[in-house]
């Protein structure tokens, strides 16, 4: 059995919209091996939550289309049917999305919507559902589960509704979760409780996952490996010590400048100038050269080549050709 349980290659997603075709993802590849947590970090609009939509093959087409391939466990995600596909979403990949209000029906109590879960994915009784929904619920920290299993979405706080994300998530014990921004909008304490309880879910149940965040501070805690992304681009992927201690895209540089560090001793931050660029009208060659304070002719020219700076290290800049 291979160790890689997620291997994405050359992943293009595009949406073919009124005003033009707009890239999200473009032409990037990463592996996430067995029981290793892959953090994707970078601004909104870098097309984090689009690569996460295309893994699960939630792209609607039209408008969206998608190229490349994504291998999951040694099958081919985009060669399945959808009915196939429908039997690796919540019992092998599972995911916990960026907006619990969203992701789960106000109408319906979420006792209800775990029962669904389980009764369609696992063939379990009524009664066997609800008893696990309860474990569940217990599981990831809700108080009084026996009762609050009635409970509508409205009735939980920020957090809860993550958690009960997190119990849905996990409801078919998959063997991969993604995580897609779970601590946006919670306070600080509330985003630490949330990060402790992904933690133990994953090292209890030994899954994969890939987290999906735009604070390095998260991944800084929780990852083994950082893949940097920027305006549709993975710019930089490594191990969490190479990124932070030797960080090679002046993106990533400018990242880790502008948040908060107790390992160094200037007392004020260094935002990144500028902003993301328009996607439907993006600049030529890299895309960050408007931003960047290396910039160069090439730059404005030709987008760089993926190079491996240290094994297992990779950038694309310029400026490791001219080094």
């Amino acid at each position: 059995m291979s160790d890689v349980i997620l291997d994405v290659e050359d992943l293009t997603v595009s949406f073919h919209l009124k005003r033009g075709v707009l890239t999200a993802v473009n032409g990037n590849s990463f592996q996430v091996q067995r029981g290793e947590t892959f953090g994707l970090v970078g601004e909104s609009g870098s097309g984090k939550s689009v690569t996460a939509r295309a893994i699960m093959r939630l792209i609607r087409t039209p408008p969206g289309q998608t190229s490349g391939r994504i291998s999951f466990d040694g099958d081919s995600l985009f060669d399945l049917t959808e009915k196939e596909m429908q039997d690796i979403r919540g019992r092998k990949i599972a995911m916990v999305f960026q907006e619990p209000m969203s992701a789960l029906n106000p109408v319906f109590t979420v006792g209800s919507m775990i029962d669904d879960v389980l009764r369609t994915n696992l063939g379990m009784t009524k009664g066997e559902a609800r008893e696990r929904t309860i474990e569940l619920l217990r599981m990831v920290g809700i108080p009084s589960p026996e009762s609050r299993v009635n409970s509508y979405v409205h009735e939980f706080s920020g957090g809860m509704r993550q958690r009960v994300m997190l119990a849905m998530a996990l409801s078919c014990d998959p063997t991969f979760l993604i995580a897609d921004e779970p601590t946006t909008a919670l306070d600080v304490t509330i985003q630490a409780t949330i990060l402790e309880l992904i933690s133990s879910m994953i090292e209890r149940f030994n899954m994969s996952l890939l987290f999906i965040t735009h604070n390095l501070g998260v991944v800084a805690h929780a990852c083994d490996k950082i893949g940097v992304m920027y305006a549709s681009h993975l710019v930089e992927l490594g191990d969490k010590e190479e990124i932070f201690e030797k960080p090679q895209h002046p993106y990533t540089v400018g990242l880790l400048n502008s948040i908060p560090r107790m390992d160094v001793t200037e007392k004020w931050l260094t935002p990144i100038d500028g902003y993301v660029c328009n996607m439907l009208e993006p600049p030529a060659g890299c895309k960050f050269n408007p931003r960047c304070p290396h910039a160069m002719d090439i730059c404005r020219e030709q987008i760089p080549e993926w190079k491996e700076i240290a094994p297992g290290h990779f950038s694309a800049c310029h400026l490791h050709s001219m080094s």
